[in-house]
C-alpha cells in the first residue's frame, strides 16, 4: 500500500456513473414495479452504499478510510439506466475507488434483479465524473514567483559544531513548492542578531516567506518566540496551532514548540522546530495551503469552490 501517513486530512468527494444498457419493456417493468424478484432500485441502492464502505476489502491497494456520505442517484432512459453515485469522506486519500466500486455494484445488483427478463443486458461503461479534496486542490498560481529565505538558529550549527539538517531541508522543500530561496543563513541563539536578520529580509530584501529553524523550545538560549515578537506586526496563530497539531499525532513532544507566525509588511515569517522531524512535519502540515496567505495580501482574497475536477450531483442521500 502507498504511504499516506505524511498527508493531512481534507474533505475527499468523489462521483462515478455506470451505465446498464437494457430493453426498453424491461424499463417498463422497473416503471411499474412488476419485476419479480421486487423493486431493484432500493436494493441497488443499499448494494451501492455496502460497497462504497466496503471498498477496502474488494480491491486490495485501497485504504480503509471513514465513509461519511453515500449519495446514489437513479435514472431512467428508454433503454438505460445510470447510476450515479457520490462519496465523500474526511481522510487523507481519495475516495474515488469507492465511488466506482459503488456505482459497479449498483448496477450489477439490477443486472442480478432483472437477468431473468432480459438476456440482453449489458453493462456498457463505468467513468469517473469527477473528485475534489487532497493538497492539489490548493495550489494555487501566484501573481509573481514568490521569494523566499531560511534562517536557521543554532549556537552548536553556528559554531561549526554540529551539521545542519533542518535548514538544508527546508531550502530543498521550499524549491519543490515553487519559492526561490534567496538567502540561506546560520546564526546563533542570539536575539537581537535574530532580530537583525528577520528585519533585513522583510524590509530591505523584501522577500516574500521566511523560514526559521531552531530556538523555540525550553532552553535557556532558545529565544526565536521572543524575537518574532519584536519583528512580526500581525500574529497568525492558526499556522503555528495547525503544525503543532499535526506533529502531535506523530510525537507527543510536538505540543513543547513554541514556534510562532506572523507578518510584517507583505513577508510571512514562520519560525519551525529546530530538529529534522519537526521541521519535516511541519512542511507536511503547512504547503502548500499556507502559501494562500500572498493571495490574501495582496487583497485577492479566498477562493471558493477549489475544484480538481467538476463534481456531478450528489444525488438523494440515504
Amino acid at each position: 500500500m502507498r504511504d499516506v501517513s505524511p498527508k493531512i486530512k481534507t474533505l475527499r468527494t468523489a462521483t462515478a456513473q455506470a451505465v446498464l444498457k437494457c430493453s426498453p419493456s424491461t424499463i417498463q417493468l422497473v416503471r411499474k414495479g412488476e419485476i419479480p424478484k421486487g423493486d431493484p432500485l432500493p436494493v441497488a441502492k443499499v448494494a451501492a452504499v455496502q460497497a462504497a464502505k466496503n471498498t477496502s476489502q474488494i480491491i486490495p491497494y485501497c485504504h480503509p478510510l471513514p465513509v461519511e456520505f453515500v449519495g446514489v442517484q437513479f435514472d431512467l432512459h428508454r433503454d438505460e439506466i445510470t447510476a450515479t453515485v457520490t462519496v465523500k469522506a474526511t481522510y487523507k486519500t481519495g475516495v474515488e475507488m469507492e465511488a466506482l466500486t459503488a456505482a459497479s455494484a449498483a448496477v450489477l445488483t439490477l443486472y442480478d434483479m432483472m437477468k431473468m427478463l432480459d438476456g440482453q443486458m449489458e453493462i456498457t461503461g463505468v467513468k469517473l465524473l469527477g473528485k475534489k479534496g487532497g493538497k492539489s486542490d490548493f495550489k494555487q498560481a501566484h501573481e509573481h514567483p514568490l521569494r523566499g529565505a531560511v534562517l536557521v538558529m543554532s549556537d552548536s550549527i553556528a559554531a561549526g559544531r554540529k551539521d545542519d539538517l533542518s535548514g538544508k531541508l527546508i531550502v530543498e522543500r521550499l524549491g519543490k513548492e515553487g519559492v526561490e530561496v534567496c538567502d540561506y543563513k546560520i546564526v546563533p541563539d542570539d536575539m537581537d542578531t535574530i532580530e537583525g536578520a528577520l528585519i533585513e529580509y522583510a524590509d530591505k530584501m523584501k522577500v516574500d516567506l521566511v523560514l526559521t529553524t531552531g530556538g523555540t523550545g525550553l532552553s535557556p538560549r532558545d529565544c526565536t518566540p521572543e524575537a518574532m515578537e519584536r519583528v512580526i506586526e500581525r500574529e497568525i496563530p492558526g499556522i503555528a496551532e495547525a503544525a503543532r497539531a499535526y506533529g502531535q499525532e506523530r510525537t507527543p513532544y510536538s505540543m513543547l514548540s513554541r514556534g510562532t507566525a506572523g507578518v510584517r509588511g507583505k513577508t510571512l515569517i514562520i519560525s519551525l522546530p529546530g530538529s529534522r522531524g519537526g521541521v519535516a512535519d511541519s512542511l507536511d502540515a503547512l504547503f502548500p495551503a499556507v502559501l494562500h496567505v500572498f493571495h490574501v495580501l495582496s487583497g485577492g482574497g479566498h477562493r471558493q469552490g477549489q475544484h480538481s475536477a467538476g463534481v456531478a450531483r450528489s444525488g438523494e442521500k440515504l
